[in-house]
């Protein structure tokens, strides 16, 4: 059975009989004998190959170039060169799938829009291969952290008949032929109705929420927004937790533990892949990590963050004002400039949140929070919910939503109705606060963004 190429290098002892597989970065050759480096995706770190003339498979050598995929078989023995421990010593090569001239992922510099053009590859690179490791790992810790706590994972539907954010911005799903001119009613198609990808998995989340008590959906939602930003993509995925018996101030202490727990566990591994976005990525990665991992969050009112804004005499792009919403660059001055830590603000105007938050005593604004990080900005929001079936439904009135399409949604305030309260995360957001990466496009395997679905 093979080794990883990450347990090879990390092994204590020489070993006298191994077998590694993986793609060859480089190969250099000498008189007698080839060096290879060979990368299996378990880690950053290459293995060096050394293989003398004469073993089996050293007729092939020459088709051993970049990209191409081989296993070796021989012994693991100190280096005697410098730069790594371990060298495995060959007995034996195989030649698995060669790599022509026109490999693209050649041993050079690659700009990041190239390698968006070649997603499909672009996993093989250094940077690319730890973004990526780095996202399986922070998914552990998400599931981690909420069965440390006694949470219940639910998965909510990815097909939806309702709009949790009132906004429309959903894609519609349809059995319907495009191609026929005639007029098509929902109730002929598949599901009988009008249906869309969920842009939330919230609400069917609290209806688990009201009988289980704490849960959490962590799975992909979608967004029908033409936005071309650097943090904006059509697919993405939400962490989305609910808490019976909870109200806002649980919510934000549960986001900022959250945001920590995640942020150290990016910390505390030791296995370099952290290491090469403070390198080429960000070089003041580590430091703003140790901030919010370290810091209190600052917490402040909607009002007062408008208040220290207006005041701050700084040239917004977009002017600061009370009711309209907090942009990107009003976020990170507050995180960045102002407080120099991460902040918690609460209590936003009613009329710029959906109609599921609950209203505060007065009447103007809800008990809604976003938790805002340097470097990002808005990482977290989230509410405590309305829970009170006559304002609920006078909500849903006001937004101008049918109240039998959301019968099942009231049912929950009909039926034992109890304070709640929950979040949610954009999981890319958390991905580009950890590596420092600046666009969304490149935190996640495949971006789906407007003119843009490929594979």
């Amino acid at each position: 059975m093979r080794s990883l190429i990450r347990d090879l290098l990390a092994s204590s002892e020489p070993r006298s009989s191994v077998e590694a597989a993986g793609w060859v970065r480089t190969r250099r050759d000498s008189k007698a004998f080839s060096f290879l480096e060979l990368n299996d995706g378990s880690c950053l770190g290459n293995l060096q190959v050394i293989a003398d003339q004469g073993i089996a498979g050293y007729e092939r050598i020459h088709e051993m170039t970049t990209g191409a995929s081989v296993t070796v078989a021989g012994e693991l023995v100190p280096s005697q060169g410098g730069g790594q421990q371990w060298e495995l010593r060959a007995s034996s090569l195989r030649l698995l799938g060669t790599a022509p001239e026109d490999f693209p992922l050649q041993k050079k510099g690659h700009s990041m829009e190239f390698l968006r053009s070649i997603s499909h590859l672009r996993p093989r690179t250094n940077l690319f291969g730890a973004m990526f490791r780095i996202r399986s790992r922070m998914g552990h810790a998400v599931h981690r952290f909420f069965g440390e706590r006694g949470f219940h994972l639910v998965h909510t539907p990815i097909i939806t008949a309702s709009d949790c954010e009132g906004a429309g911005e959903m894609f519609r799903v349809t059995t319907h032929d495009p191609a026929v001119a005639r007029p098509q009613s929902p109730a002929d198609d598949f599901f009988g109705r009008s249906t869309h990808l969920t842009v939330s998995g919230q609400l069917e989340g609290e209806t688990f929420a009201c009988a289980l008590g704490n849960i959490y959906t962590f799975g992909p939602t979608f967004r029908a927004e033409n936005s071309h930003t650097s943090r904006h993509a059509a697919e993405f995925w939400m962490i989305e937790p609910e808490m019976a018996f909870c109200d806002l101030e649980g919510d934000m202490d549960l986001a900022e533990e959250m945001v920590k727990y995640l942020v150290v566990e990016a910390l505390e591994r030791q296995d370099g892949d952290l290491g090469i976005f403070e390198k080429f990525v960000d070089k003041g990665l580590r430091k703003r990590l140790e901030l919010v991992a370290g810091e209190s969050f600052e917490r402040l009112t909607y009002s007062e963050a408008i208040e220290i804004l207006g005041k701050s005499g700084e040239r917004f792009e977009y002017p600061v004002e009370w009711g309209h919403n907090l942009q990107s660059e009003h976020e990170r001055w507050l995180t960045e400039k102002h407080f120099g830590r991460p902040v918690t603000i609460h209590g936003y105007p009613r009329a710029i949140k959906p109609f599921y938050m609950r209203l505060n005593d007065d009447g103007r604004t809800v008990a809604a929070m976003d938790l805002l990080v340097p470097g990002i900005g808005e990482i977290v929001g989230g509410s405590q919910r309305e829970e009170r079936l006559d304002q609920l439904t006078a909500n849903l009135r006001e937004e101008g939503l049918p109240l039998d399409e959301y019968a099942w949604y009231l049912d929950t305030r009909r039926f034992g109705s109890v304070p709640h309260a929950g979040f949610g995360m954009g999981f890319e957001r958390l991905l580009m606060l950890v590596t420092g990466m600046g666009n969304i496009r490149d935190v996640i395997p495949f971006a789906r963004t407007p003119g843009h679905c490929g594979f």
